[in-house]
């Protein structure tokens, strides 16, 4: 199974703070696990708090903080950009054009990740390529040319079946929502349970087309050479 010494050539050479990205996801308690155990105890574990997150989400997350016996520190969106999103928006625009959710997800996801990997050197994620189509040419190594830095993604070729097979052994407590038909959690207005045969990103922003799945977060990495140098 790959895990994190996959990078630990990379995480050697890096000089700055590395960041690992909770957001609130099997893949990241089992990524966050993985790190902790490999002595990468110096992390700053962040999570994004858009201030739509469903309510079980933060029941959660602080179960999350006594497993793993740290603090997971939200960034939230900036207020006043809130309001104006929701003037123009109302509660459920986000989902009236593509423009519009896109605009949703910069304000509550994209600059709080902004502020989240301000000084930062390298985040890890839990991403998986298998998880949808828009992640299907995921690396391990990545570059963000966006955020200007080196971008981590541990847990790339694992199939759903060995991220269930390390929660299981290990004993990792998962979102409660997973028992409800959910295999992706993110902001309640946008998320809902998967139904069978789904890919497990169905569920995210169901009502467009499988190619515009995406917040935003994760559209701009380059694949990165062996030295760490993106191509």
């Amino acid at each position: 199974m790959p895990d994190i010494h996959s990078c630990a050539d990379i995480l050697a050479k890096i000089k700055g703070p590395v960041a690992l990205a909770f957001s609130h996801q099997a893949e990241d308690a089992a990524v966050l696990h993985l790190a902790l155990g490999r002595g990468l105890e110096g992390l700053e574990v962040f999570t994004l708090d858009t201030g739509k997150l469903f309510p079980e989400t933060y029941t959660y997350h602080r179960e999350a903080e006594r497993f793993f016996g740290l603090r997971i520190i939200k960034y939230s969106p900036d207020e006043e950009a809130v309001r104006s999103l929701e003037k123009k928006l109302g509660g459920w625009g986000m989902r009236e054009s593509l423009e519009n959710r896109r605009l949703c997800c910069h304000v509550r996801k994209v600059a709080p990740l902004q502020k989240a990997l301000a000084g930062k050197s390298a985040w890890i994620t839990g991403l998986r390529a298998s998880q949808s189509v828009t992640r299907a040419g995921l690396q391990i190594l990545e570059y963000d040319a966006v955020n200007g830095l080196i971008k981590i993604n541990p847990l790339a070729a694992w199939t759903d079946q060995e991220l269930a097979a390390y929660i299981e052994e290990h004993g990792i407590p998962v979102h409660p929502l997973y028992a409800k038909g959910f295999k992706s959690i993110g902001c309640s207005p946008c998320t809902r349970a998967v139904r069978e045969g789904e890919e497990a990103r169905a569920g995210r922003w169901w009502w467009e087309s499988p190619g515009h799945r995406e917040c935003g977060l994760h559209l701009n990495a380059g694949h990165l050479q062996a030295g760490g140098k993106p191509v």
